[in-house]
């Protein structure tokens, strides 16, 4: 693992319950102290624990940095971040960070859930906050912990129903896919409402989806990509972090539509369709400003969907005709009025 306001050296990691005693008397390297904001008495100390897609996952470990160097401007926060390398190292580096007092640990991502468990009931005196978990699942739902949850089913829903207008502009038998890295809760929203969202636009459509069962190796969901593009799909879904580049990278070499997920990932090149986007940093942030204010509340969980603009579709391809993006704006204000409802966070 790595830890430092960025990155400082490597740490070796112990796994599993075992790590809380191993870790007990392990001193934080410091940091460059960030920027306080004036007349801040006590700053508040954040950390952040990434997934093994870290920093660069150009998503949302990426997003939820993003957050807290926002606090660290906006609200004089310091920070630590500890790059996990391995699932072994998710309870030393949520432990140490409580060890050693910090106000707010933010874990990121589904994969962290059991770690986070064990971690926040070892040290109920101090405050974490989970991206893309419910309290609810967590063992005891404990009372110490922010569930940071976010209505991907409606962006989904969204870029669906997107990609099922371009998809029938195309000749022959309309086909979408979507790449998943593993089939989980957060994941499945996104493809669940992908899928509801274009069987809404084009009731024919065949709907492809596959799993890397990976979140990092850009390869694999390249793989299932190619497989889905060769059977016919002309846009393709990634939702599975950093491997899913892979996957935007093989909608490109084919000359389909790619569409991005968590960040908005236009930047990849004039393949990218939209991006299903959803705000982490906005999320981490008011956890943080929460426990600034002194009014953090865990044992709940923050839930971010349209209405609150936690999730939206990113930069559409200006090659999409006008009449669609209004077509999609028209849906999306149906999903906030209740108009449209239940739409489906599993994948069948």
């Amino acid at each position: 693992m790595r830890i430092g306001t960025r990155k400082i050296g490597a740490v070796a990691a112990a796994a599993g319950a075992a790590a809380l005693v191993a870790w007990a008397g392990t001193a934080l390297a410091r940091s460059e102290p960030t920027a306080s904001a004036a007349g801040a008495k006590t700053p508040v100390k954040v950390g952040l624990v990434t997934d093994i897609g870290q920093l660069n996952d150009r998503g949302f470990n990426h997003l939820a940095y993003v957050g807290v160097q926002r606090a660290a401007k906006q609200l004089g926060a310091t920070y630590h971040v500890a790059e996990s390398t391995s699932s072994a190292d998710y309870v030393p580096n949520l432990a140490l960070f409580a060890r050693q007092h910090y106000d707010l640990v933010v874990g990121v991502g589904f994969t962290e859930i059991q770690a986070m468990g064990a971690v926040a009931a070892k040290f109920p005196q101090t405050h974490f906050a989970i991206v893309d978990v419910s309290n609810a699942d967590l063992k005891g739902m404990p009372k110490n912990v922010l569930g940071l949850l976010f209505r991907e089913q409606d962006v989904g829903y969204l870029a669906g129903y997107l990609a099922a207008l371009e998809e029938k502009r195309r000749p022959g038998a309309d086909v979408i896919g979507s790449v998943g890295g593993q089939r989980q809760p957060p994941v499945d929203r996104f493809i669940a409402g992908y899928q509801a969202g274009a069987r809404r636009a084009d009731p024919m459509i065949k709907t492809l989806n596959g799993y890397s069962q990976d979140f990092v190796a850009q390869d694999k969901c390249k793989e299932v990509a190619l497989g889905q593009i060769a059977q016919g799909a002309g846009v393709v879904f990634q939702v599975a972090g950093g491997c899913g580049l892979g996957a935007l990278d093989a909608a490109k070499e084919k000359h389909v539509w790619g569409v991005g997920v968590d960040a908005d990932q236009s930047f990849l090149g004039a393949h990218i369709l939209t991006s299903a986007t959803k705000r982490v940093d906005t999320a981490v942030f008011a956890a943080i400003k929460q426990v600034a204010g002194g009014a953090f509340r865990g044992g709940r969980d923050a839930i971010y969907g349209l209405k609150q603009h936690g999730v939206g579709l990113g930069k559409i391809s200006p090659k999409v005709p006008k009449a669609d993006v209004a077509a999609v704006k028209r849906i999306e204000a149906q999903i906030v009025s209740g108009k449209i409802r239940n739409i489906p966070t599993v994948v069948k």
